[in-house]
């Protein structure tokens, strides 16, 4: 199976696999090194890592285009790829959908808030109209140049308008074409019960540390019917406080020797980005 077909028996097996998010090829090469199963490329993490920016519509097509490329060059896992609202119009997403697929990734999410949007677990969310948002869904579907490209229909809904209109258009969704479902930031134990009840297409559901939504188990979200659970900046999290106990060991004591407890030692740092790899190559192509 190719990485795409992955992602689909992924999703469809319903067994609560956990999608790490990844910032860049290196959080992304940890994540596979590791023994995760797939990958979610995440916009905030882009936003948040690449700008020192909140996650509020600063990261265009092209940034995260570009991230995708990088990390499917850096993995060999399936990427979900974060495109926000489709960075504008029906005719923006299908546009979106052309330059994401040909940059790596195995499938494209789309969310229904009102540009600019903003972080799922901010307040101040609004979305865009039911109508309005299954005209981008039938463009990301109908842009599609291998229909083995999935999309991830999300919606914003529960914030605004409640549970019962999320879960209607999440339905509405699937009908549009939608290959997996992510009702965002649900904030009850019983609404995440609810869904895979609800909703017949494969699901993702969304940790968010510190979030809106009580975090479950992913052992518990496989026995509900969950497809995947995301947990898309727990790796941006870990690595600022890593950040911060180091340079504060620094700054402190003015050096800091190769304790692992605080860094990763030299030789792991070069094993993750393949260096004997590169060596090998430059051998083989030295001049006799």
């Amino acid at each position: 199976m190719n990485t795409k077909q992955q992602l689909k028996a992924l999703a469809q097996a319903r067994r609560g696999v956990i999608v790490p998010g990844a910032f860049n090829a290196l959080s992304a090469r940890v994540v596979a090194d590791l023994g995760f199963e797939a990958i979610y490329i995440t916009g905030a993490g882009v936003t948040n890592m690449w700008f020192g920016l909140p996650d509020q519509a600063f990261m265009g097509l092209t940034d995260i285009a570009d991230h995708t490329a990088r990390i499917r060059d850096a993995v060999e896992l399936p990427l979900i790829v974060d495109a926000d609202t489709g960075f504008g119009n029906a005719l923006n997403t299908y546009h979106a959908v052309r330059t994401l697929e040909r940059a790596g990734a195995d499938c494209i999410q789309l969310e229904d808030q009102v540009s600019p949007k903003r972080c799922g677990h901010f307040n101040g969310k609004d979305v865009i109209s039911t109508d309005e948002m299954l005209g981008k869904i039938k463009a990301a579907v109908d842009a599609r140049r291998d229909p083995d490209t999935l999309i991830l229909a999300r919606t914003d809904a529960c914030a605004t308008q409640g549970f019962e209109a999320a879960v209607e258009r999440a339905q509405r969704f699937q009908e549009a074409g939608a290959d997996i479902l992510f009702v965002e930031a649900v904030t009850s134990l019983d609404e995440i019960r609810a869904l895979p009840q609800r909703l017949a297409a494969p699901q993702l559901m969304n940790m968010v540390i510190g979030g809106k939504t009580p975090i479950t188990s992913a052992e518990e979200l496989a026995g509900l019917g969950y497809g995947l659970v995301l947990y898309a900046n727990a790796a941006l999290q870990g690595a600022v406080a890593g950040m911060q106990k180091a340079l504060t060991v620094l700054r402190d004591n003015q050096r800091i020797d190769e304790d692992p407890v605080l860094v990763a030692p030299f030789a792991e740092r070069q094993r993750l980005v393949r260096k004997a790899d590169w060596d090998a190559l430059e051998t083989k192509y030295a001049r006799p």
